[in-house]
């Protein structure tokens, strides 16, 4: 399998809110667009974004009516501060501030108008024990 693109389908009550918000603080561009229905892309390593609105009868019956939820979209940035810095800046909601985890993910995330959750990401590079510092298990 080569597996030449990807792109993340998702439902939401108002396409044009979610197309707007990462179309305004992400750098997504429209690719295609219809009444209930978008496709956003990026020139570079960032997944495709397909929004579709709840009840649309395009989606097959089961489907339809559900919505977007439980899922994070994590994007890799690089300088995280300075993104976290414009993004507060051009008045995005942070729903969960900077931080950085023990195993060396700095994060935050930010919620669009349909309650998608995206958070941005970068790897610190955490310190490694010393020959002294650590010790095998028996």
């Amino acid at each position: 399998m080569n597996v030449s693109a990807s792109t993340l389908s998702l439902t939401v009550a108002d396409v044009d809110a979610s197309r707007d918000f990462l179309t305004t603080h992400l750098g997504y561009q429209v690719a295609m667009a219809d009444d209930g229905f978008a496709s956003l892309t990026r020139e570079d390593a960032a997944i495709d974004i397909v929004l579709l609105r709840r009840g649309a009868e395009i989606l097959p019956a089961d489907q339809r009516d559900k919505q977007a939820g439980g899922l994070i979209l994590a994007l890799t940035v690089t300088d995280l501060d300075a993104e976290e810095a414009r993004l507060r800046g051009e008045g995005a909601r942070i729903t969960m501030p900077l931080r950085e985890e023990p195993w060396g993910e700095r994060l935050f995330q930010m919620t669009d108008p349909n309650g998608v959750v995206i958070q941005l990401v970068e790897w610190a590079h955490p310190s490694r024990p010393t020959d002294d510092e650590y010790t095998p298990r028996s």
